[in-house]
């Protein structure tokens, strides 16, 4: 029963403080303070109020347009007759592209809680893919070769979990993945061989 009683004593000071100390702080936060201004600027500018957003989704959307724009799109080439024809695959991954193929295990971790790193990291690339298909008609693009590059990614590298707090520890792991990349595209067909489409 003391030990209730001293529980309570604690915890109607404490929130007496707080109270006490919150209204007299100068810090408004409904009356005149930041929901008040925020509402007088979106009604000036005529937008929402300011929100709040955490870098973390911005950099979601750069990345995704990022790879968008470089990794997502299947290019279309012209042909090239004679000595310079492109017979064989030329444009091996990048080592950016390795690394955003591979899954994401450095993501979701809390910073000082847990964190995973990827040090010492090496790439040899592969391929294990290399042929052109026929000219055959594309919808969108007319008659092309589809040209097959596919690449096998071995990403070797150690992997370092680590945390400081509650209990500090970190532990180090030698690890081997294997990713497939594809850099197929499309080559338009020339020449006799496409007259009859």
């Amino acid at each position: 029963m003391d030990r209730l009683r001293t529980l309570t004593k604690r915890i109607t000071l404490l929130a007496g403080l707080w109270l006490l100390a919150g209204s007299s702080s100068g810090c408004l936060l409904f009356e005149a303070g930041y929901l008040h201004t925020s509402i007088l600027f979106s009604k000036f500018f005529v937008t929402t109020p300011l929100i709040p957003i955490s870098p973390y989704w911005s950099q979601e959307i750069e990345d995704t347009y990022w790879e968008e724009e470089r990794y997502s799109k299947v290019p279309v080439l012209d042909p090239v007759e004679g000595e310079n024809a492109p017979l064989f695959c030329m444009d091996s991954p990048s080592p950016d592209e390795v690394m955003r193929a591979l899954p994401d295990d450095t993501k979701g971790g809390l910073p000082f809680f847990a964190e995973t790193v990827r040090n010492n990291v090496r790439i040899v690339t592969e391929p294990i893919v290399d042929s052109i298909g026929e000219c055959r008609f594309y919808p969108m693009v007319g008659p092309a070769k589809h040209h097959k590059c596919h690449y096998k990614c071995t990403v070797y590298y150690e992997k370092v979990i680590h945390s400081d707090w509650p209990i500090p520890y970190s532990h180090t792991d030698q690890v081997e993945d294997v990713v497939y990349v594809d850099h197929d595209h499309l080559i338009r067909c020339a020449g006799p061989e496409s007259g009859g489409y």
